[in-house]
């Protein structure tokens, strides 16, 4: 590994290589990114006695400081190149006449979310939304995710100033899967009562936030998730509605999807859900689109569902993902850079 001394040096030399912002992310990540020199270290710090975990620690931190100020620093001298370029490059003729206002149209992503409502919404499933500041319980706890999870890592979430009644941390949330907590547990209350509940089914398309970022992900994405909890939905019934989704959403019957086995604390069992074209210049080739699974007990019992009685499955979708698929777009930035000559490929 890279030995401490040097890292600051080696990460102003490769700032200062990046040609521009985008080359400039990239050599970012390899110093703060998840697998970045310094997140190594970090992480490298449980092994360590108190002692040296409390020494190394700090060594690491001011490392961490110097190489994120040359960061900002170089950020800041590649914006100002770029404005002095335009200053000289650009000019006004106050005498020419002003221009008309164009009709916008939506966003490729909001075309997204909005033709992914549609179809579920066609098949029975409810749409419905909650906080995008989010607490402790409803991201984590009640999702089954334990206290040592690494998600709940400063590196990977975004916690903000605040606490909620059980003196826990607020946060972004890191994913929609709380909206379903949410809506499900209001669902039991609403029919406390009753001897059967009827079937909770839902989809929670929403803002999610990250600690990431580089050309295939964004501090800032999209997500759909799905619910489906009712007496003797299974697997089967996860397979089905969602290949037909696919296959409706991209209006093709020649796709292939595939569920291979993985794990996931909310579900059990899980599995990563691959699609694949039947033509065109993605023919063959297998994508993950989806990640999914049976609905963990806990996270039943959670809901004040008892899992006995009622099973169900979710999964969780990037619309950036179904975006970039079904518009042939290979870099995910373009959708968040407000080019107009980009987003006019998507008229209303």
């Amino acid at each position: 590994m890279v030995s401490l001394d040097h890292i600051v040096e080696d990460a102003k030399r490769d700032f200062l290589r990046a040609a521009d912002a985008a080359a400039l992310e990239d050599a970012k990540a390899k110093y703060l990114g998840k697998s970045g020199v310094l997140t190594e270290r970090l992480k490298a710090l449980g092994g360590m006695s108190p002692e040296e975990r409390k020494s190394a620690g700090a060594q690491i931190n001011q490392i961490k400081t110097q190489v994120e100020d040359a960061l900002q620093e170089r950020r800041q001298s590649l914006a100002d190149a770029v404005l002095t370029q335009r200053l000289a490059a650009e000019s006004i003729d106050v005498s020419m006449p002003g221009r008309g206002q164009a009709v916008g149209s939506l966003h490729p992503v909001m075309r997204t979310w909005e033709r992914v409502e549609e179809i579920f919404s066609s098949i029975g499933f409810d749409v419905a939304d909650g906080p995008e500041i989010e607490t402790d319980w409803f991201n984590f706890t009640a999702l089954n995710s334990p206290e040592n999870h690494p998600a709940r890592s400063m590196q990977d979430t975004f916690y903000i100033d605040g606490k909620d009644s059980h003196e826990k941390p607020l946060l972004l949330r890191t994913h929609t899967s709380p909206i379903q907590v949410r809506y499900a547990s209001e669902h039991v209350k609403r029919y406390a009562n009753s001897d059967v509940m009827p079937p909770i089914k839902v989809i929670a398309p929403g803002r999610t936030y990250r600690v990431d970022s580089d050309a295939t992900h964004s501090p800032m994405f999209h997500q759909v998730e799905g619910l489906w909890i009712a007496e003797k939905v299974s697997f089967a019934d996860l397979k089905g509605v969602y290949t037909d989704f696919l296959r409706t959403f991209f209006e093709t019957n020649e796709l292939k999807v595939r569920f291979r086995p993985s794990y996931f604390p909310f579900t059990e069992p899980s599995a990563e859900i691959d699609m694949a074209f039947g033509s065109g210049k993605l023919a063959g080739r297998w994508l993950e689109i989806s990640g999914a699974g049976q609905v963990h007990p806990n996270v039943l019992r959670n809901m004040g569902i008892d899992p006995e009685r009622y099973t169900g499955f979710a999964f969780g979708s990037g619309l950036e993902r179904l975006s970039m698929l079904r518009y042939g777009i290979d870099d995910l930035r373009l959708f968040f850079e407000n080019d107009l000559r980009f987003l006019a490929q998507f008229p209303a």
